[in-house]
C-alpha cells in the first residue's frame, strides 16, 4: 500500500512547510493565499505536490486535495502538524491489522488545552463516540471514501461560514454511508499550539453555529443533544452567557440549520 499526506495550510512557504512536517511520505498541500499556482517537488525523495489557491474554507482545501489524491491511504493534516518518524509504516501497519477498516483514527501529542481524545485501545467508532476526533488524525481508503462519495462540508470549519464542525461532519457522513471506522492507538506526530483561528470566546456565535451544526449532525434529535451539551459543559462556558440565553442561541441556529 502507498501512503500520501493531504495537508491544509494557509499563506505558508510550501517547500519550509514539508520540513517543518517532517514529511516523509508523498503528500498535496493545498495552501489558501493570495495567487493561484502549482508546484511540485522532491522532499527525501518523495513527492510534494503543491496547490496555492485565492478561496478560503477548509473543507474546500480538503475537498481539493481528495481531488488529487492517488494512494491507497490518505492521511489527512493541516500546517502546524509534525509527524514522527516512522508515521508510514504505523499508518499502513495499522490498516494491515485491521483489513476490514475503511477509516482509522491516531494518537498525536497536543497541548492539554486543546486534548479531546485519546486512543486507549483499538476499536470501533460507533454512533456514540464519533464526535471527538480531528480532521488531522484521520487516515482513510481512498478507494473506499471515493465509492461512498464522502466529502467535506463547505458550510462548516476554518474560512466557511460556520466556524467548526466539518470534522464531525465527515464522520458522521463515513458512517452513514456505512464505511468501517477504527481508533488506533498509535501516536504518530505532534500538534504545535497555536491560537486557534475561529474561536473567539463563548459568545453568541459559538452557541449559534454550534446550533446549526446539531442541526446537521442530529436532525429531529438536535434540540436534546443541545440540552446534553449544555448540561455537561455549560459550567466552564456559560460565564457571560447563561444557559438559559445559550440554549436559545443554539435552537435558533437549529431553526437555521434545518433551512439548509
Amino acid at each position: 500500500m502507498k501512503l500520501q499526506v493531504l495537508a491544509a495550510a494557509v499563506e505558508q512557504d510550501v517547500r519550509a512547510l514539508a520540513e517543518s512536517m517532517n514529511l516523509s511520505t508523498d503528500a498535496i498541500i493545498v495552501n489558501q493565499c493570495g495567487s493561484c499556482s502549482y508546484e511540485e517537488f522532491e522532499y527525501k525523495g518523495r513527492q510534494i505536490r503543491c496547490f496555492s489557491m485565492k478561496e478560503r474554507g477548509v473543507g474546500l482545501s480538503r475537498n481539493t486535495a481528495l481531488l488529487h489524491a492517488d494512494a491507497d491511504i490518505v492521511l489527512f493534516s493541516d500546517e502546524d502538524i509534525r509527524f514522527y518518524d516512522g508515521y508510514e509504516k504505523q499508518v499502513l501497519s495499522a490498516f494491515e491489522r485491521n483489513a476490514d477498516a475503511d477509516l482509522i483514527t491516531f494518537n498525536f501529542k497536543v497541548d492539554e488545552r486543546r486534548a479531546t481524545y485519546y486512543n486507549t485501545e483499538e476499536r470501533p467508532i460507533r454512533w456514540y463516540n464519533y464526535g471527538r476526533y480531528p480532521t488531522y488524525s484521520v487516515a482513510v481508503r481512498l478507494e473506499s471514501i471515493r465509492k461512498c462519495n464522502v466529502s467535506f462540508s463547505l458550510l462548516f470549519g476554518g474560512g466557511a461560514r460556520y466556524s467548526n464542525g466539518e470534522d464531525s461532519l465527515f464522520l458522521h457522513d463515513c458512517l452513514k454511508k456505512g464505511m468501517h471506522l477504527y481508533a488506533s492507538t498509535e501516536e504518530i506526530g505532534e500538534e504545535k499550539y497555536r491560537e486557534s483561528t475561529w474561536f473567539k470566546g463563548y459568545n453568541e456565535k459559538f452557541f449559534l453555529d454550534r446550533g446549526v451544526l446539531y442541526a446537521h449532525l442530529y436532525g429531529k434529535m438536535a434540540k436534546l443533544f443541545s440540552l446534553r451539551f449544555l448540561m455537561a459543559h455549560g459550567g466552564e462556558m456559560c460565564r457571560e452567557i447563561s444557559v438559559k440565553e445559550a440554549y436559545g442561541l443554539m435552537k435558533k441556529g437549529i431553526r437555521e440549520g434545518r433551512l439548509r
